[in-house]
C-alpha cells in the first residue's frame, strides 16, 4: 500500500450510544465524516457493522474495505443535504426504467424478460397504483406521469441514511421498479441482483464472457449486496 495511506492508530474500535443516535468510537475518539461531521447513525446495528469494518482494518486504512462506513459517510456529508435532488434523480429512473425495456427478437430473451419483469410491473401497479409500460424500439416514450409522480413520493419518503443505499441500489441495477421491490421484501437480494443481470445473462450465453467482464461484474454484485446489507441495517430495531 502507497505511503500516505493513513495509518491505524486506534486498539479496539467499538459502536455505543451517543447524542441522537449511535456512533463508532476508535479506542476513546469518535469517527468523523471526511466533511468532518459527527459520524452519528441512526441505528446501533449499523453502527456496530460499520465498527466492524473499522476493527478489521490492519495497519493502515483500506476505505475500499468499508462500504457501511462509506455509504455513511455519503449519507452524511452528501444526501443529508441534498435530499431531493438525489431523490429526484432516482425517481427519474422510473421513466426509463430496465423493467420496461423489452427486446423484440430472439423470442427466448423475450420471454425470459416477460417471466421475470411482468411480475414487476404487475406488483408496482399493484402497491402503488402505478402502472409502467413495457417498450420495444429504441425510442423514448414517456411513461405515465401520474404513475411516475406516485413512485417518487415513494422516494422522497425515504430518510437520508435509505436514500443513500437505494441510490446504489438504483443506480447498479438500473431499475427503480427492482429497487422498490428490495426494499419492500417483494424479491431478496439474489433474486433482485439476477432479474437486474437478464439482458446481460443473455449476452454472455450467447457469445461467452471474458475474465475482465466477470471480475466487472462480481465487484458490481459485491456493491449491490453491500447496499442491501445497509438498508437492512437502517431498518434493524434496536
Amino acid at each position: 500500500m502507497s505511503d500516505w495511506a493513513p495509518k491505524r492508530f486506534w486498539t479496539q474500535a467499538r459502536a455505543d450510544a451517543c447524542d441522537g443516535g449511535y456512533t463508532v468510537y476508535l479506542d476513546n475518539r469518535t469517527v468523523r465524516t471526511p466533511a468532518k461531521s459527527a459520524f452519528v447513525l441512526p441505528t446501533r446495528a449499523l453502527a456496530e457493522a460499520a465498527a466492524r469494518e473499522w476493527e478489521a482494518q490492519q495497519d493502515y486504512i483500506d476505505p475500499n474495505s468499508m462500504p457501511i462506513t462509506r455509504m455513511a459517510n455519503s449519507a452524511l456529508d452528501k444526501v443529508s443535504v441534498q435530499h431531493a435532488e438525489v431523490a429526484d434523480l432516482l425517481a427519474a429512473y422510473g421513466d426509463s426504467d430496465l423493467t420496461c425495456y423489452r427486446a423484440e427478437h430472439p423470442e427466448a430473451l423475450v420471454a425470459r424478460q416477460a417471466e421475470g419483469w411482468d411480475p414487476l410491473l404487475d406488483w408496482v401497479d399493484e402497491v402503488f397504483s402505478a402502472r409502467l409500460i413495457p417498450r420495444t424500439g429504441i425510442m423514448h416514450r414517456p411513461q405515465d406521469p401520474k404513475a411516475l409522480t406516485r413512485l417518487a413520493r415513494e422516494v422522497h419518503a425515504l430518510d437520508p441514511f435509505k436514500l443513500a443505499a437505494f441510490h446504489d441500489l438504483v443506480s447498479l441495477s438500473g431499475s427503480l421498479v427492482i429497487a422498490l421491490a428490495l426494499t419492500r421484501a417483494r424479491l431478496d437480494a439474489e433474486s433482485a441482483w439476477a432479474l437486474s443481470r437478464i439482458d446481460e445473462d443473455w449476452q454472455a450465453e450467447q457469445w461467452g464472457d471474458d475474465e475482465e467482464a466477470m471480475e466487472h461484474t462480481a465487484l458490481k454484485r459485491q456493491a449491490f449486496l453491500d447496499a442491501v446489507h445497509f438498508f437492512r441495517r437502517v431498518d434493524q430495531k434496536n
